[in-house]
């Protein structure tokens, strides 16, 4: 019989569907957590066959989990939720080995660039430390904003500019403005860079769909969120995903 855990932060439906799988008999229910961060224990100490994962949960989603095992994880996963939108599961591109890559240039010491404090904030910079690599966000430095007003561009684009000169292996976390993400697209055609990856994820409505689009179209690595949904929240989660693949040490 194969074993089964329950990892959803809702008691009642944890226990009612405990109830009903124990009265059917098709599974021996291993254990159950509340959050992600309780599953990814449970899930190591039991090692079970099927996990019956809720996506949205506190201390840490269910998607956040799951990247967080790696790929050394065998348990299959389910997904469950009671909201409807399940547009990032359709709409997030991923170019050819990305995965491989971006951890790879983190293991190198790949910094990463963010157009929002907030996604700054929300990266795990202790465990990006570890190999050498630092987070940074230039929208608030007075020679951005200068190079902004010079030439009438968005602080954004500046941004990119300075990011572009630093010389170093970076991976760009974008989950706010698209002017970056045209600038850095400008940047690559112009041979003036050559980012590890691209996390394209802005938020909105104009230009956003276009600017995701031309990343795709770069001869870069990706991982672009279609459409007009994203922020800062996303970036950060995504970076923090391919942190917890290479190692699930957080260094809290």
């Amino acid at each position: 019989m194969k074993t089964l855990v329950i990892i959803d932060d809702e008691i009642f439906f944890r226990k009612s569907l405990i109830n009903f799988l124990e009265k059917q008999n098709i599974y021996n229910i291993a254990g159950e957590a509340n959050n992600g961060q309780a599953g990814i224990q449970l899930i190591e100490n039991v090692k079970p066959d099927i996990a019956l994962v809720d996506i949205s949960m506190p201390v840490m989603s269910g998607l956040d989990m799951i990247a967080a095992l790696g790929t050394d994880c065998h348990t299959r996963f389910i997904l469950s939720t009671g909201y409807e939108d399940f547009d990032y599961a359709k709409n997030l591109c991923f170019s050819q080995d990305v995965i491989e890559k971006a951890m790879d240039a983190i293991r190198n010491g790949a910094c990463i660039v963010t157009d929002t404090q907030m996604a700054k904030s929300g990266i795990n910079k202790r465990a990006l430390a570890r190999y050498g690599g630092e987070v940074y966000c230039f929208m608030s430095d007075e020679d951005v904003a200068a190079l902004a007003k010079k030439n009438g561009t968005t602080r954004a684009t500046a941004s990119m500019d300075k990011a572009a000169a630093m010389g170093k292996k970076l991976i760009f976390a974008i989950g706010n403005a698209p002017t970056a993400l045209v600038r850095l697209y400008e940047l690559i055609e112009d041979g003036k860079l050559d980012p590890e990856l691209i996390i394209g994820v802005p938020v909105g409505f104009v230009n956003v769909v276009q600017s995701k689009e031309l990343i795709m179209q770069a001869d870069v690595p990706y991982i672009v969120a279609r459409g007009r949904k994203g922020g800062s929240n996303v970036a950060a989660c995504i970076c923090n995903a391919l942190l917890y693949m290479i190692d699930n040490n957080r260094g809290y």
